[in-house]
Formats: C-alpha cells, structure tokens, sequence
C-alpha cells in the first residue's frame, strides 16, 4: 500500500498505484507499508530512486545505515516496540530525503509514524519541507524509545523490591532479569544506531540546514537515554548477583543443616557399629549393662556434638 501525504494540509490519500493518485504535483511524503514488489518499482521508476532490499535493511554496516548521494540522503534505522507479549519487536525502516521529497519503506505497523502524522496535521505550516518532516520522526521515536526505557525502569524497580522482601526466591527471577537484560540491550543498540545516523545528519548541510538545532537537542537526549540505558542495565546486572549470592546462602544453609545432621550422628554411629560387630571374644557381650550403656554412649555423644557446635556458634 502506497501512502501519499500532500501539501498544504497533509491530505492524506492511500492508493495501490501511482496512476490512481489524485495528484502528485503537491505530494511530500510517499509511505510505501507492506509494499508489494510491483509498488516498489513504480516509485523507484517514477521517482528514479531506489530502494534497500529486505537483506540491505538488516546490514549493520555504517555504509548500508547511511548514504549520501547528490542531494539525496538513504537511511535504514531499526525502530524498536514493546508487544503485548513482554517481547521486544524490531523493525527495520528505510528512508529516502530528498529536497523535495521523503520516502519511507516498511514493512510492519508503527506508532512511531501514526503519530508523527497526527502531529504534522495539527500543525502544517511547521513541517513544510520533507527534511522537517523526518526529523519530526525522528523526535517521535526518540519519545517512544524514552517511555521504552522508563518502562524498563518500572519493571527492574519492581523486581528489586520482590527480590528484597520475598523469601521465595526461584529460577523465573532469574529469568525475569535476563528477559531485561535482552531488552535493555536490544534498545542500547538502537540507539547506538540512532545516534550514528544522527550525527552524519548534522554534517549535511544541504537538506538540514534548517534543522541544526533539532538535530541537536535530538543527540543530547539519545545521549541521556544511552547513559540511562546503561545504568539500567548495570542495576540489573547488581540484581542478578545479588539474586544468585540469596540463591547461594539458600542453598548453604540447607546444605549446612545436612552437615551438620551428619556430624550429629557420626559418633552414634560409630559406637553402634563398634557394638555390632560379631566377635566371639568381646568382653561386653556378657554384661547385663551392656545396651543401656551403649545407649547412654551414643546420646552423651550427640549431645556433646551439640554443645561444641553452639559454642562455636556454628547452628
């Protein structure tokens, strides 16, 4: 499906061809959503532009990220969502600025651009050229990456508090804390990404010389969201030791109450073997004593056993 956004009031008209559209003589922004192969190579002809494959947006190389290329600026940036599952989505977006036009190419629903464009329909007259309309969203994504990481930020709160005042630890704590973890790492990652496209953007001085001011306060909160991205992820490595060193004491004390059980009946034991040995020639079989004193031996045993342990404040 081919999105066409025209001048002067962002109308906003959703066609299968290019032959179908009202007119284009006004058209800013062309958003090509699960595009058909046919769609894509009628803008790429009519528009001689041409856009990355599937393979091409997945390139983690600087070069596939972002080009440049006479007047014209490629950009493939991952954009980052939380689904309902708990699981991060991610998405790769492609971007083509021209001066007189923005293309975009996805592949999935985004609420980073349903909301640019409730935005630039409030406002027009702002976002007058294709170069003000990107960077628009790329100030929403940035807001959604910001309640991405606060939200993650709940969350890691809230598992340091159940850590801190639950005594039923078990393993699905621990992988609660790996599950943010691969989240807070998914999204440190794009903001890398974010941040290198961003700052090859505020070298060009052909298409965002009326941005330079954006561009910058967008670097210095992807700044803080990377140092705020960071801390989390240190917090949550603090309470992953912290829940494996309460897993460890768990387990020491249980294996302490099992030493301690053993070396309790160690000396019992030792003189109920040494009584129940069958020798012919044993001078206690014929004591009419014999089994009350063995017993008295092996309670006096454990009892003394006890005592040294609870003077050495071992129990």
């Amino acid at each position: 499906m081919i999105r066409i956004f025209q001048l002067p009031e962002y109308f906003q008209e959703k066609v299968f061809t290019l032959k179908d559209a009202e007119r284009l003589d006004n058209a800013v922004w062309i958003d090509l959503q699960n595009p058909t192969i046919a769609e894509i190579k009628e803008v790429e002809e009519f528009y001689k532009i041409t856009f990355p494959t599937r393979q091409q947006q997945e390139e983690i190389e600087a070069s596939s990220r972002y080009l440049e290329n006479s007047g014209m600026i490629k950009i493939n940036s991952t954009f980052i969502s939380l689904a309902s599952h708990g699981k991060i989505e991610e998405s790769e977006v492609s971007f083509i600025v021209t001066e007189k036009m923005l293309f975009s190419l996805r592949y999935s629903e985004s609420k980073v651009i349903v909301e640019t464009i409730k935005k630039i329909k409030q406002f027009p007259a702002i976002f007058a050229n294709p170069s003000k309309i990107f960077i628009a969203i790329l100030e929403a994504r940035v807001d959604f990456d910001a309640d991405l990481i606060e939200s993650l930020s709940k969350y890691t709160a809230e598992i340091s508090r159940k850590i801190n005042y639950n005594q039923n630890l078990d393993e699905k704590m621990i992988l609660r804390i790996n599950e943010c973890q691969e989240l807070t790492m998914s999204l440190r990652e794009a903001l890398f990404d974010k941040q290198r496209v961003i700052s090859l953007l505020h070298r060009n001085e052909d298409l965002m010389v009326e941005n330079y001011h954006r561009l910058r306060i967008i670097i210095k909160d992807i700044t803080s969201l990377i140092e705020h991205a960071n801390f989390n992820f240190a917090r949550l490595e603090y309470l992953q030791n912290s829940f494996l060193g309460l897993i460890n004491i768990e387990q020491n004390k249980v294996i302490k109450i099992f030493t301690v059980a053993s070396l309790i009946f160690m000396p019992p034991t030792l003189i109920a073997s040494i009584y129940g040995m069958n020798f012919n020639k044993m001078p206690e079989l014929g004591w009419s004593l014999g089994y009350p004193l063995a017993i008295a031996l092996m309670t006096a045993s454990s009892v003394v056993t006890i005592w040294l342990f609870k003077r050495k404040k071992w129990l």
